[in-house]
């Protein structure tokens, strides 16, 4: 299956994002304080997010994985890294299969 990630420019803004991007390009968003309250909840949340609490075992050709390996090793990472980070972008929909991709 051949996947692309999804261009933003593919994806229509409404207003309130198209302003917050013009502030950001324009550099005018003003960092302010969370209270404790609110970075504990965000920490929370990142924990959850981020833990690897679960394992899977997958049967790949040696020439994929060999391709995983050296792809992880350009990028500077683990290649097990590298496939979590493309199922994770996959299944949160920033990693889109292209029209013409056949499914299995």
């Amino acid at each position: 299956m051949k996947a692309t990630l999804i261009n933003q420019a593919d994806t229509a803004l409404d207003t309130e994002e198209q302003e917050i991007l013009d502030a950001f390009e324009q550099d005018v968003i003003v960092p302010v304080s969370a209270s404790k309250a609110q970075r504990a909840a965000a920490k929370t949340i990142a924990n959850r997010t981020l833990k690897r609490d679960e394992r899977i075992n997958i049967r790949l050709s040696s020439m994929d994985l060999g391709a995983l390996k050296s792809k992880a090793g350009e990028l500077g990472m683990p290649y097990q890294t590298l496939v979590s980070a493309v199922l994770h972008q996959y299944v949160t929909g920033r990693l889109a299969p292209s029209a013409s991709a056949a499914v299995l």
